[in-house]
């Protein structure tokens, strides 16, 4: 028992190191993460309930949010991520996800191609025939509220011994992760609250501009975490910092156009294009947007205000605002004619040079009352064009690097289904 109470001390110092984490997704890749070191597990997944409803009014899925895989990412070059297919379980006996989900039980199975006849769960063996990689042991556990509501599942695979060895997880990792579990289904659901509080801002949005989507809002903020985890791998940023702000704006993203809030129904509602002076209405909802965070109390704020200020800036200073107070819309710089100037380059905030190549991307992608989607080598060669010009060069760059993920972030917020969250 002595090594379960040292573990065991471990996982009480994790509740807040995981407390301070923010966002709903970048909180269950940690959670993920942090299970598989409890029970030196090699690979995991974690699930969330999709709130599609059945006939009968019962959850039908469990669709994935992360998958980790220990020995498949030392295969891939340095500062890569892992790919993996975003799939959705039924919540039924027929996998053992999805029966755990069903039974909210926590199920070890020591080897899945050796599971008992009389089990109503099986193993679909495909999976590990595609991707190369064995699984033998497993230990799912449920995530289940205080208020008996289910939030999702985790599976880790393959526990590993002092040597690299498989081996079966026991009873003492199952009383270490159902501890994990609880404690991290408790930071989970805190979180959730703060991803409903930020939906229902972008749903303000939403009424007024029916392009402010929450799948929309999701997709741009996973897109721009991505972009700059890419970037602070290159830049050499510590892994503690890079955590922190990819935090902070996974949740300053989401709130990049709130300011349209301010903009009338006639010009966000319009269908078709924007004359010249309804295009510099809609542009004030920069300023309206950053002046909501005009008085920072953290640095959450003064990113928001960053990102909501500067997103529409342009590398080579053709851009909006620019150098305007978003409190008095006075302007702050003006050249010799009198002209507001741009921002420019590095004049213009890293998060909102990154948000805006996220936003236009995404943009570009998706239908609007005034077009159809761009087909994806268009969208892409339209990227690579306006390198210097709307896009800072090496964020494009990273882009590139970064696109596999970016897709995979497409496909877990499609345009046409209801929100994951």
């Amino acid at each position: 028992m002595a090594e379960i109470r040292t573990d065991f001390r471990s996982i009480l110092g994790l509740d807040s190191e995981l407390s301070r984490i923010q966002d709903v997704d970048l909180l269950l890749e940690r959670i993920l993460l942090e299970a598989r070191k409890v029970v030196r597990a090699d690979a995991g997944s974690i699930y969330v309930i999709d709130r599609g409803k059945d006939q009968q009014g019962a959850e039908k899925k469990l669709v994935i949010k992360y998958a980790q895989n220990d020995t498949s990412q030392k295969s891939l070059p340095a500062g890569r991520k892992m790919i993996y297919s975003v799939l959705s379980v039924p919540i039924n006996e027929k996998s053992i996800s999805g029966y755990c989900a069903l039974t909210r039980k926590i199920i070890n199975v020591p080897d899945m191609y050796d599971i008992p006849a009389t089990a109503p769960y099986s193993f679909n063996s495909s999976y590990d025939q595609i991707s190369g990689y064995r699984t033998i042991s497993t230990l799912t556990i449920p995530l289940v509220t205080a208020d008996s509501r289910l939030l999702g599942v985790i599976q880790v695979i393959n526990s590993k011994d002092e040597n690299g060895n498989v081996i079966p997880f026991s009873q003492e990792d199952e009383f270490l992760i159902t501890h994990f579990a609880s404690n991290a289904t408790t930071v989970l659901q805190r979180a959730y609250a703060t991803r409903a509080m930020i939906l229902r801002m972008i749903k303000m949005s939403e009424l007024r501009d029916p392009k402010e989507t929450g799948t929309h809002v999701n997709r741009v903020a996973g897109y721009a975490v991505e972009i700059y985890e890419r970037w602070a791998y290159h830049h050499g940023v510590s892994d503690m910092d890079r955590e922190k702000i990819r935090d902070t704006l996974r949740v300053a993203a989401m709130l990049h156009d709130v300011g349209k809030v301010a903009i009338s129904d006639l010009i966000l509602k319009k269908p078709g294009r924007f004359t010249q002076d309804e295009y510099l209405i809609m542009q004030h909802h920069t300023l309206y947007g950053a002046g909501l965070f005009d008085d920072p109390q953290s640095e959450m704020d003064s990113i928001c205000r960053d990102i909501a200020l500067t997103h529409h800036e342009n590398w080579d200073g053709t851009g909006y605002p620019g150098w305007i107070d978003p409190l008095t819309e006075k302007p702050i710089k003006i050249d010799a004619e009198g002209n507001v100037l741009g921002r420019a380059g590095e004049e213009i905030p890293l998060m909102g040079r990154i948000v805006a190549l996220a936003d236009v991307y995404d943009a570009l992608c998706s239908k609007r009352v005034y077009k159809d989607p761009w087909p994806e080598d268009k969208v892409l060669t339209e990227i690579r064009s306006l390198t210097g010009i709307k896009f800072d060069p090496e964020l494009v760059d990273i882009f590139f690097e970064v696109l596999p993920n970016i897709k995979q972030i497409q496909a877990m917020y499609p345009e046409a289904e209801a929100d994951l969250t």
